[in-house]
């Protein structure tokens, strides 16, 4: 009687489980792709680069080209480090840009939020 009772436990607490990851806040986040932000430094040295590529994670598409807009203006205002791994905060936002590369790869987040772009 005690197996049965047993597997009868441990099948519930499966099932539990399951549904518990399942119906986790966060778990199964929705990534959304929004418009770019076409020649944002007009009449600069970058006059003609766009932001774009950007993706936002539980955050609008319009909160996150604002993100955008104003942590890449301040990342531009920061020397690079030896590094090439940039790494500030913007309005409570973390900020992390990869610049090795062809292409700067920035990735900003704040709580389960989180916004990438590219330059």
């Amino acid at each position: 009687m005690r197996s049965a009772v047993g597997r009868t436990w441990w099948a519930a607490v499966g099932v539990a489980c399951a549904l518990a990851v399942a119906g986790a806040p966060g778990a199964q986040a929705a990534t959304r792709s929004c418009e770019r932000i076409v020649n944002p430094y007009k009449g600069t040295r970058y006059d003609g680069a766009d932001l774009r590529r950007i993706r936002a994670t539980d955050v609008s598409c319009r909160s996150a080209r604002r993100v955008v807009r104003g942590a890449h203006r301040k990342a531009l205002g920061i020397t690079p480090p030896p590094t090439g791994v940039r790494r500030f905060t913007y309005n409570g936002w973390s900020v992390s840009g990869d610049l090795r590369g062809s292409s700067d790869r920035y990735v900003a987040s704040k709580g389960g939020m989180r916004v990438r772009w590219v330059f």
